[in-house]
């Protein structure tokens, strides 16, 4: 579905002050939007995960590790965080607030613009595999590690605005069986039915936003 890319008007960075539990439903029906010299890229977002450091085991930022990696982390909301794993980079967004090193992954989008430009870079016909999973996405929208620290509210990497979902479901993470109890915390959110989540699973709990 092609949009028309005067839609995409970025939020504001009072958008990323919230919770993260919180920012992690309101993403959902936003615009992640990527714009590189081979044209610009842009998905609705339809799955994301929520990772609070210091106590939850499943994040990079337990017991308050600081490593170059997770340094992002303990800066202001709204930056990205990105890392490289088996061979993906992964887009997250800086949450929590300076000092507090928390982040929402984006584990879905649903393209709305540049969708050719999506199959070339992922060299594979249009389907739903186009960006239904994290390292997936990242590929197809051209975002890499050069976008680390970049400041979500402007080119060439930003969120823009959207429209709520009708139905918001929760459920537990995904790949994070070694993380103690914090593998049962219901933080993963997804729009209800949307085809292009990762993975479909029994919903813990599902609401209208």
């Amino acid at each position: 579905m092609e949009v028309n890319s005067q839609s995409f008007i970025p939020v504001e960075s009072e958008f990323f002050q919230q919770p993260t539990l919180n920012l992690a439903e309101a993403l959902l029906g936003c615009k992640l939007v990527k714009e590189t010299k081979d044209g610009m890229a842009a998905g609705m977002i339809v799955e994301t995960e929520a990772y609070i450091g210091p106590m939850d085991q499943a994040a990079h930022s337990y017991n308050n590790r600081r490593t170059k990696r997770t340094e992002i982390m303990f800066h202001e909301s709204g930056l990205a965080y990105t890392y490289v794993m088996h061979t993906h980079c992964l887009f997250n967004i800086v949450s929590g607030g300076a000092g507090n090193p928390e982040a929402v992954l984006i584990r879905a989008v649903e393209p709305l613009e540049g969708v050719d430009l999506m199959i070339k870079r992922r060299d594979m016909p249009d389907s739903v595999n186009l960006t239904n999973g994290p390292g997936k996405l990242t590929k197809a929208l051209g975002i890499n590690m050069s976008d680390y620290g970049h400041p979500l509210i402007r080119k060439p990497l930003f969120i823009a605005k959207g429209q709520l979902p009708g139905s918001i479901s929760s459920g537990k993470r995904i790949g994070i069986d070694n993380s103690g109890e914090a593998r049962d915390y219901p933080w993963r959110f997804w729009i209800t039915g949307n085809r292009y989540v990762s993975r479909h699973q029994k919903a813990e709990s599902v609401r209208k936003p």
